[in-house]
């Protein structure tokens, strides 16, 4: 039995570099699927109001300031920055200072983002495979419910995933001839994600420098040197902004918001780097989310998000470095699968083990990784001939369906009819696939006429399920600092706006203000608490002040004027301390004091500093309310 004489050939590379060999359909099925990613990303954006407001208001300061744009203050009096590097931020304030202030002028970069990393993972896997091998990987990736969350919403993983993907690109062109200018573009594209989202940019650097490093077509000695130059080149990319920031005297810049120690360093090594590893994160939240180990990828949580078709990717992953076992050392399509292959596997392995705040988000990081490796390993086994390779490829098909009617079931009451038609669907699929690839007695004219129904087929049934939840989350409201994608689902999380939104922890009132926010989402603020912020606002340099970065920015975006967020996002930062606050109550810089104490105080640790700020503000001042909010007047005497 032998596959079809269309479909079997070797497993090598197509010629480096171009539109040699695409079809007469290649390029309008690309613009088709940026087109229809573009509108799964862009429809009905403006729902999600500011989406992530800790992120929006520091947007609007970045609009009004250009030294709160540099330093990604939030506020821009430039009292403290948001507790990541600021490079996100940049593009969103970009487009802000072009159209306006909206909620459209924030998400549609996040949105573009998007499309271009699909536009990026295509171009990846078709130069090493084939341009239907591109389009299933960037249909993969885009209907990923957690990419059609995070690309309609204002967190800093949008940029970071089309940096890491970009990155990816350059490291494939650099292996292809032992490239030492793709090689450095690729480690500052790296250096730049890490201005994005710090340490978890630098996940994929092992993988990417052994790949390149066993596979270059070019001596050892060279190739150690062109990782050498790479290494700099992400050093620089990376510590340009770090090391300006450590230049600035701590007097003349904002404070570096998440760190106890006003640290970019500490920030990005301790609070954002190995701290969300250990658990060890003074100031953090804690794990919000447990169940770390080995299932956390393929739990309630996270399997509706992310895992539709992780199985299949690291089935398909097995199966390309088998097939590919005896290529010569340079092969690039085995170097392909290494590549893509360490990003999902590392990245998966730190996921499911992190011990400090985790987030059902993050995991759109796995997203471009998946798309690749299903994408690559159905081409390689498409094209390879014999029994094993036609029953890999309809495992990964029939076990989808199944793992897809799984994960349908955990939110029963959506679509409760499709888990049964991705089932059937699915197996029948797979068996068609068996079918079509080894009827030795058909006509060859006739296997081949039914090759691509077969195959449609099977795409439809393992994209069905990912599918449906990315239209789902595209069409919910997102809001709050911790979203999710999908329909809600039996352990209570995903569904508009997520774990952090409306109705749930994030919209509540964990931080105890009458009238204010919480923790994890931004305060509302009345018309009448709105007009007295405005009132006189330019004889102030922070219209008012209250603990917690979430609150800061509900009144901020209301006001349009600067909120002092005591505390920072968690309001545990020791920014400002009693004496630094009450200075500048003395010199008439805070008009008002909002909310009447502070409730928790993130996961235990860090700073009391906001709440002996709370305490003497209760011990000095008289409280009065407005438009339901207790307020502070800070000018009365």
């Amino acid at each position: 039995m032998t596959a079809l004489p269309a479909i079997a050939g070797d497993h090598t590379a197509r010629p480096a570099g171009g539109d040699r060999g695409d079809s007469p359909w290649a390029r309008p099925a690309l613009l088709a699927l940026l087109a229809a990613t573009a509108l799964l990303y862009l429809w009905g954006l403006g729902a999600s109001g500011w989406a992530n407001a800790f992120y929006s208001a520091a947007v609007q300061a970045g609009s009004q300031s250009w030294k709160a744009f540099f330093f990604g203050s939030s506020d821009a009096a430039n009292f403290i920055t948001v507790d990541k590097t600021p490079a996100s931020l940049w593009p969103m304030t970009l487009s802000v200072r072009i159209f306006g202030l909206s909620s459209w002028s924030v998400l549609v970069p996040q949105a573009l983002m998007g499309v271009a990393t699909t536009g990026v993972l295509y171009a990846a896997v078709r130069r090493r495979c084939h341009p239907a091998a591109g389009l299933l990987a960037g249909a993969v990736f885009a209907l990923t419910p957690v990419a059609a969350l995070m690309f309609r919403f204002n967190n800093p993983d949008a940029l970071l995933v089309l940096l890491l993907t970009l990155s990816a690109y350059g490291m494939l062109r650099a292996q292809e001839r032992g490239s030492t200018r793709w090689l450095v573009l690729a480690g500052s594209l790296i250096g730049w994600a890490f201005l994005a989202k710090m340490l978890q940019a630098f996940l994929v650097v092992p993988g990417f420098a052994l790949t390149y490093l066993v596979t270059a077509p070019v001596p050892l000695r060279r190739r150690i040197g062109q990782l050498a130059l790479a290494g700099v080149a992400m050093v620089v990319s990376a510590g340009w902004w770090v090391a300006a920031v450590a230049l600035v005297p701590e007097d003349a810049r904002p404070y570096a918001g998440g760190s106890q120690n006003n640290s970019v360093m500490e920030l990005a090594l301790g609070y954002n780097g190995l701290g969300r590893i250990t658990g060890d994160e003074v100031g953090g939240l804690g794990n919000l989310n447990q169940g770390s180990g080995w299932g956390r990828m393929f739990g309630t949580e996270i399997g509706g998000q992310v895992a539709w078709l992780l199985p299949a990717a690291l089935l398909l992953l097995a199966a390309g470095l088998w097939i590919t076992r005896r290529a010569p050392r340079t092969n690039p399509v085995r170097a392909a699968f290494l590549l893509w292959g360490s990003w999902l596997v590392v990245t998966i392995v730190i996921f499911s083990h992190m011990q400090g705040i985790f987030h059902a988000y993050y995991t759109v990081a796995l997203a471009p990784a998946i798309g690749a490796l299903t994408g690559m390993g159905c081409h390689v086994l498409w094209r390879r001939p014999g029994v094993p390779a036609s029953a890999a490829l309809a495992a990964a098909v029939a076990g989808t369906s199944v793992w897809a009617y799984t994960l349908l079931g955990r939110s029963a009451e959506f679509l409760p009819w499709l888990r049964g038609v991705v089932l059937v669907v699915g197996i029948a699929g797979a068996a068609a696939l068996l079918v079509v690839r080894h009827a030795g007695r058909w006509p060859v004219a006739r296997r081949v006429r039914l090759a691509v129904p077969a195959a449609a087929l099977a795409v439809l049934a393992s994209l069905a399920g990912p599918a449906a939840y990315a239209v789902d989350t595209a069409g919910s409201p997102h809001t709050g600092a911790i979203p999710t994608a999908g329909p809600s689902v039996g352990g209570g999380f995903g569904g508009p706006g997520g774990f952090g939104g409306p109705g749930r922890f994030g919209g509540g009132n964990p931080g105890g203000f009458r009238g204010g926010g919480g923790l994890l989402a931004a305060a509302t603020p009345s018309t009448e608490l709105t007009a007295a912020l405005r009132a006189g606002a330019s004889a102030y340099a922070w219209v008012a002040a209250t603990v917690g970065s979430n609150n800061a920015a509900g009144y901020q975006l209301a006001s349009g004027e600067p909120v002092m967020a005591v505390g920072g996002f968690n309001g545990t930062d020791p920014a400002p301390s009693l004496d630094q606050f009450k200075r500048y109550v003395a010199e008439g810089r805070i008009h008002y004091f909002v909310g009447d104490g502070m409730g928790t105080r993130g996961g235990g640790s860090g700073s009391d500093y906001a709440e002996r700020i709370v305490s003497w503000v209760r011990d000095t001042y008289d409280a009065t309310t407005i438009g339901g909010t207790t307020v502070y007047d800070l000018t009365a005497r």
